[in-house]
Order: structure tokens, then C-alpha cells, then sequence
């Protein structure tokens, strides 16, 4: 459902009661942890229970699980997720009362009234960058206030109130609620289509990044390793912005060389303007970390904090809930779990998952999110997955859209070339599927934005019980 975005926008503590509806999810908990952190009154409610649900019920908030418009007695403003419908009864209920009826830009914007908010942008990385970002900042005593789009092991949640008057936050771009940020800083990973089914066409994503880059107020950092963020270099040098470039390109900016990644570790030396800065060892594998903490890095140093403190914060991240995530062991099988779900983000997993398996069985269960994803990428995600041993692909997660015969995860399926892929079904019924195949020595990774998610905890559980 896209709800407009008001005129405006008035600071939190203007806002009254306020109430989420899809609060389970990772950017409304965010928020609604940022706002009763103010002391304002957070309610809200999901389609089921979750942990995440459990934790904020332990932290104060008013938790409902199932929608029902008396769940709005008392309410004021009312935020409501991407992924919730028009005729959900919180959402028709709040119309008829007329109330404050936001969607969650808008409550994020809110939140960063009267903070110096550094916002990370990107088709990819983006909540890796985010959580690299807080961590280095959180190590050199800057105490940020954040919303990340996951929950971050080293910091122990997604969102957190900080001493300071800096807030770190990702920006997402799939409804255009980047746009309304006005961020002092920027960060922007890359610029790769996606979401065609709120942009349309690819120059309109595009442009959408061009606009953002508009609202900035005094830097950008751009990773132009990426060919979509080096065309934005122009676009903020024309607009005054102070702008740095990272990667691994010889003419970025702020350089990694020397990258080395390891089954546990990637270690690389920074240089900044062709000058050694610092060297840095991150506790995740992947080239792809490695930009991600250069981006982190650069923001850390316009913000003025010392280089060896923002290194030593990135050694501390381990990684993100759903990002390259390690579930746990069992019966010599190792289980991770991850977010990926457009076939830029399918290639980097996979190739991190290739060095952690370390010579054994790469096996791979896959659910293809949104029909219009994949009826422009299904032949490019099946391509991707090509580099596991052997690929199972559920039946696809529709989210916020309706089923399309035409478009099923057999369009995936037909395009994997070597491995032996297989039609899984229901996600439901995956998990003894991967047992029967599973052996000593196999690494399992379940990728996807859906409920694939369900599935490592499930296949440990036999694992174990076998």
C-alpha cells in the first residue's frame, strides 16, 4: 500500500499516540523503538507473533498480534508498513477517524527532526553499510543515534536512542522514501534496477537516486566501484555537495588494496589520496564487506573521527540479522541464512558462502520475492545461483502483490546451468527435501526476503533429531 507523504511533517513529540501497523518489521520496529525511547507512547501490531514482537514488548510497547480497529482507541498517528493493504482494518479504521495516517518515511523523518542525520542509500548493501557505519562511530565515542534495517549482533538491536545530536539511518529507495529525508550527509552504495513495480523503468530509478542526491545538505559518499553511484560524482559536485569516492578503483578517493579475504576474515590496507591511512581486518568474508566498511569508513572520517578508532569499530562487526547470517551446526552441515534476493546480491553470497564452505558442498534454498522482481530478473537469479553445488528454489513469496500464472520460480529453475536445481514447492515443505541431501561437510545457505528464513532453524532441528 503507498500512503502519501504529508506536506508536513512535524517533529515527534507533536505526534501523540502513535501506533504501528506491521511493527514486526525491521523498519517499523526501528522507528517505534526511536520514538518510545522519547518517551512517546508506541503501540502497533502484526499478522503473527515474532521475536521481534517478544523484544519490544520487553522494552515497553504495546504489542497486538492480528489487526482489529480497536487496537486505534487512543491513537493519534498511525504508521503503517509498505507491505499492509488497503483494506486492512487498522488502516480503514484510521481513515474513518479520521487520523494521522503516515507511512514510515514519513515516521523515520519525524524522528530525525533537529539531528544531523547521515543517510545510507543503495540498491545493495545498504544495511551493512548502516550497521558498519554505527559501529565504527559507536567505537569512536561519536554515540549515534540509528535505525538500521536489521538487527545488528554487535549492538544488540536495530535502533537505538544516542547521547548525541547525529543519527544514522538507512535510507531505503524501493517507495521513495529516501526522498524525504533531507539528510546533512549521504551515503550511496550503488545504484543497480530494482522495484520496477514502484519505479517503472530504469531511468526512473535512476533518477530517483539523482533527486535524492538533491536533498542532501553538505556531503556524499559515493562507492564507484558501482557504475550507477560513479554517474552520481557530477550530479553532487554540481550541487555544491563536499563529495568522496571509495572502492577498489584506483582513482576512488579513499582505496582498499592489498584486499585478502579469508574463509573467517577480509583484511585490506586504506590508502586516502594515494596516502596509507589505516589497515583494517573485518570479521566477515567478502570483497563486498570490504566496500561496504570503505563506504562506512569515509562517512566516519567526514564526520571528523580518527581513522584507527573507525577501524577498530569495524573489527567489531560480525554481521547483520539475514545477512550472510550463521545460523548454527549440525550432524558436520552448516546452516547461514541471508537476505539476498536480486541477483547482484545472489552473486556476492554466494561467492562469500563459496570461501566459508572451504572445499565442501556449496547447497543453496532459494525463494524468489515479488511477482515483477522476478519476471524481469528470474533468468538472471538462476543464472547466479549457478555457482552452488546444488539448488532448491521454493515457490515464489508474493508480498505486497497478487500471484501472476506466468510468473512462478520455474522461471528461476530453467535457468541454473550446471547444478542440479529442483522445484521445492512451499516453502513449508523444503526443509526435509535438504535433509534427504544434505551431508558431513555441506554448507547450506537459504537466501531470500520472504519466509525462507523459517527454513535453516527447521533443517538443524532434524538435523539434530536424525
Amino acid at each position: 500500500m503507498r500512503i502519501p507523504i504529508p506536506d508536513e511533517i512535524p517533529p515527534v513529540d507533536r505526534l501523540g499516540n502513535v501506533h504501528f501497523i506491521g511493527l514486526g518489521g525491521a523498519a517499523l520496529s526501528g522507528i517505534a523503538r526511536l520514538m518510545a525511547q522519547q518517551g512517546i507512547r508506541v503501540s502497533g501490531s502484526d499478522a503473527v507473533d515474532s521475536p521481534v514482537l517478544g523484544a519490544l514488548r520487553e522494552e515497553g510497547i504495546t504489542c497486538f498480534v492480528g489487526h482489529a480497529a480497536e487496537h486505534l482507541d487512543g491513537v493519534d498517528t498511525v504508521i503503517a508498513s509498505t507491505a499492509v493493504r488497503e483494506n486492512n482494518p487498522e488502516v480503514v479504521e484510521a481513515q474513518r477517524r479520521g487520523l494521522r495516517l503516515w507511512p514510515r518515511s514519513a515516521g523515520l523523518r519525524s524522528v530525525m527532526e533537529g539531528r544531523r542525520t547521515v543517510a545510507v542509500a543503495g540498491t545493495h548493501g545498504k544495511t551493512t553499510t548502516t550497521a558498519m557505519l554505527t559501529c565504527a562511530l559507536v567505537a569512536a565515542g561519536a554515540e549515534p543515534s540509528f535505525a538500521i534495517g536489521a538487527e545488528v549482533a554487535g549492538l544488540g538491536t536495530n535502533a537505538r536512542l544516542g547521547q548525541s545530536d547525529l543519527l544514522v539511518a538507512e535510507a531505503d529507495e524501493s517507495d521513495g522514501a529516501f526522498l524525504v529525508y533531507e539528510p546533512e550527509g549521504a551515503v550511496v552504495t550503488n545504484v543497480d534496477v530494482d522495484h520496477l513495480d514502484i519505479w517503472g523503468t530504469e531511468e526512473a530509478y535512476a533518477q530517483a537516486f539523482d533527486e535524492f542526491i538533491g536533498t542532501v545538505g553538505r556531503f556524499v559518499v559515493l562507492g564507484v566501484d558501482d557504475p550507477g553511484a560513479r554517474a552520481l560524482v557530477p550530479v553532487a559536485r554540481d550541487r555544491g555537495l563536499e563529495v568522496v569516492t571509495t572502492g577498489l578503483a584506483e582513482d576512488a578517493a579513499v582505496r582498499a588494496t592489498d584486499l585478502v579475504v579469508q574463509a573467517d576474515r577480509t583484511t585490506f590496507s586504506v590508502l586516502r589520496d594515494g596516502v596509507p591511512l589505516v589497515d583494517v581486518t573485518l570479521a566477515v568474508p567478502g570483497a563486498h564487506y570490504a566496500q561496504d566498511a570503505l563506504l562506512a569508513l569515509a562517512a566516519g572520517l567526514v564526520l571528523g573521527q580518527d581513522a584507527d578508532a573507525l577501524a577498530a569499530g569495524l573489527s567489531t562487526y560480525e554481521g547483520a540479522n539475514r545477512r550472510m547470517e550463521h545460523l548454527g551446526d549440525a550432524a558436520g552441515v552448516r546452516v547461514y541464512d541471508s537476505y539476498a534476493h536480486h541477483p547482484t546480491e545472489i552473486r556476492a553470497d554466494l561467492a562469500a558462502a563459496r570461501a566459508l564452505a572451504t572445499g565442501g558442498r556449496l547447497v543453496v534454498a532459494y525463494q524468489p520475492h515479488l511477482v515483477s522482481r522476478t519476471r524481469v530478473f528470474g533468468a538472471a537469479m538462476g543464472r547466479e545461483l549457478s555457482s552452488a553445488d546444488r539448488v532448491f528454489v521454493a515457490d515464489l513469496y508474493l508480498a505486497r502483490e497478487d500471484p501472476d500464472p506466468a510468473v512462478t520460480s520455474q522461471l528461476v529453475v530453467d535457468a541454473v546451468e550446471g547444478p542440479t536445481a529442483t522445484s521445492g514447492g512451499p516453502v513449508e515443505a523444503l526443509a526435509p527435501l535438504l535433509v534427504a541431501e544434505l551431508r558431513p561437510g555441506d554448507l547450506l545457505l537459504t537466501l531470500g526476503a520472504g519466509d525462507i528464513t523459517t527454513i535453516g532453524p527447521q533443517v538443524l532441528a532434524l538435523l539434530e533429531s536424525s
